[in-house]
């Protein structure tokens, strides 16, 4: 894995849009610090201020997929702290990065966005660079080791029509863990495909977007196996 300083930021995290014009991807980030997630930061405050959590410790992140996991369930033998917030896109976590990811200063992120992005209609590029912004994030204030384990955008029954945007976004940013280090790629989407490589009829609840229990207990043991190898 290659380290940090190998590369400059400038080869990382710059990204070309389709016009051919280099931007930084938070520099698209919501602008009103009084957002429309004021009260989920509220919330986790809250709960920050009944317990603390331990530094070092596994942070999940990212929109209603993270949100509607029960890690503590799945994960009762690790550290893990949940900041998931339903209907998020990456520059919502970007824009909350120090609210619901530097404060924690974990060891390491278990990250899902990327979804919600694409329905609203964002470009893959668009969504490759906002995670990209997201890294540079965690490598200029986080603690050098500090990982990031990406969840691929999952392949889901109600936004089949969007897969080949969402696994464009997938495939990019697989490739770009292959180039840097404290990132690695998490293929949590494949186990929830059918032999015909659609998704699969009995891991959804009645919206066909989110998970169930058979759903989270596919993605249970692939992301074990990343955090604890």
């Amino acid at each position: 894995m290659l380290l940090r300083n190998r590369f400059s930021f400038l080869s990382l995290f710059l990204c070309l849009t389709i016009g051919s014009t280099i931007t930084f991807a938070a520099d698209d980030a919501p602008k009103d610090p009084a957002s429309k997630w004021d009260g989920e930061m509220k919330r986790f405050a809250a709960l920050d201020e009944k317990k603390m959590p331990e530094k070092n410790g596994i942070l999940f992140v990212g929109s209603s997929s993270i949100r509607m996991w029960d890690t503590d369930a799945s994960f009762p033998d690790l550290d893990v702290t949940n900041r998931g917030f339903g209907g998020s896109q990456t520059s919502d976590v970007l824009y909350h990065f120090d609210k619901v990811v530097n404060k924690y200063e974990p060891s390491k992120i278990v990250f899902y966005c990327g979804d919600n992005d694409i329905a609203k209609g964002k470009s893959p590029e668009k969504v490759i660079c906002d995670f990209k912004a997201f890294m540079k994030q965690v490598y200029e204030e986080l603690p050098e080791g500090t990982t990031v384990y990406y969840l691929p955008i999952k392949p889901s029954q109600s936004r089949w029509k969007m897969w080949e945007e969402m696994n464009q976004v997938n495939m990019a940013i697989k490739k770009f863990s292959e180039q840097v280090g404290q990132l690695e790629y998490v293929d949590t989407a494949t186990v929830l495909l059918n032999e015909e490589g659609k998704p699969r009829d009995d891991i959804f609840m009645k919206d066909g977007l989110h998970l169930n229990k058979i759903g989270y207990g596919l993605w249970n043991p692939v992301v074990r196996k990343a955090l604890t190898e």
